[in-house]
């Protein structure tokens, strides 16, 4: 046990994984450079193992610019997972998905739904921020979108969000917009998934939120759960 312990210290971990539906997935560590592409078509991985096949990425040239890998967080086997473009300046600098201000509408709406963060897994289809916040390129697409369908493929949620242009149609692999894609569940290998406005939308939007909460009422009747009455989420 003790040799096992020592494996794991080794590669980083300050953790032993917790088997079960109540492992919380929170990476922050930066094992060593690794610059071949994923190509675990075949395999289903764990999420430290996607984390370890990360390493210090170097797949793209956003790796000249980051603060920090935007793994991704959340329950490692959860039921609905939600999925953005890329990390953003406050992203990069904690090393966390969404928790700028767009980030914490996406947490308003999560409560809304009567869930918690630490309920669904959230994650962005490229782990580096884009610098300036721009747009994720078609190349660094490419590098990153193997480790986000590994990230699925472990996780095996029964919904997924796919939120704004970008993250819906690297999925996808479509080109029809946001706005003929969001409110009707397609299909991504046998999940449910459900495009809707980026929250940073919403921010510039206000009023689409109100298209943004019919969706996502859409997403609770497929896991058939209620949402909490009126009186519970007012204000969100």
């Amino acid at each position: 046990m003790v040799e096992f312990l020592k494996v794991y210290e080794a590669i980083g971990f300050e953790f032993l994984p917790i088997s079960g539906k109540d492992e919380i997935f929170s990476s922050q560590i930066e094992p060593d450079s690794v610059t071949e592409p994923i190509d675990n078509s075949n395999e289903v991985m764990t999420l430290q193992a996607i984390r370890h096949e990360i390493g210090n990425c170097k797949r793209c040239k956003l790796h000249k610019t980051r603060k920090n890998i935007v793994f991704g967080e959340g329950d490692a086997k959860a039921r609905l997972m939600f999925i953005g473009e890329g990390p953003g300046a406050d992203e990069d600098e904690q090393g966390r998905p969404f928790v700028g201000r767009a980030g914490k509408l996406l947490t308003s709406l999560i409560n809304k739904m009567g869930l918690k963060r630490e309920d669904v897994f959230i994650a962005n289809v490229v782990k580096c921020r884009p610098p300036g916040n721009r747009e994720p390129e078609q190349d660094e697409v490419k590098a990153c979108i193997g480790f986000l369908k590994s990230q699925i493929a472990s996780i095996t949620p029964e919904v997924i969000v796919t939120l704004g242009t970008v993250a819906t149609k690297a999925i996808l692999a479509t080109d029809r917009p946001i706005t003929r894609l969001r409110g009707e569940f397609k299909d991504y290998k046998g999940i449910k998934l459900m495009p809707t406005y980026h929250p940073s939308y919403l921010l510039r939007n206000p009023s689409a939120k109100t298209v943004v909460w019919t969706d996502a009422l859409k997403v609770l009747k497929e896991l058939g759960l209620e949402a909490p009455a009126p009186a519970e989420n007012a204000g969100a």
